[in-house]
């Protein structure tokens, strides 16, 4: 049905993405792809100078928990892996 499907996905609040990611394999069909996009925002490390260190480690922690999640989130459909993809990008480098 389509060939492309970007879905963006939460992957701390997975229970949500269930019907969607099942709508999205639905309109994938035969040879769609799907591309799974997740965002974190930006923290205000900026503002922060004294727990920046801080705030680098749980940004760090924070972005490999995120990318866990969306490698989980791939195992969940039924299509062949080679259909699907997934991404993990920061707010400012995608809307840029």
């Amino acid at each position: 049905m389509y060939k492309t499907i970007i879905m963006p996905v939460d992957v701390f609040e997975m229970e949500l993405s269930d019907k969607a990611i099942r709508h999205a394999e639905f309109l994938a069909q035969q040879d769609g792809v799907i591309h799974l996009l997740h965002v974190l925002p930006g923290s205000a490390s900026m503002s922060l100078h004294r727990f920046a260190a801080d705030v680098r480690r749980f940004e760090e922690h924070l972005q490999h928990e995120a990318e866990t999640r969306l490698q989980t989130m791939v195992g969940h459909f039924t299509i062949d892996p080679s259909r699907s993809n997934s991404m993990f990008a920061s707010v400012a480098s995608e809307t840029r």
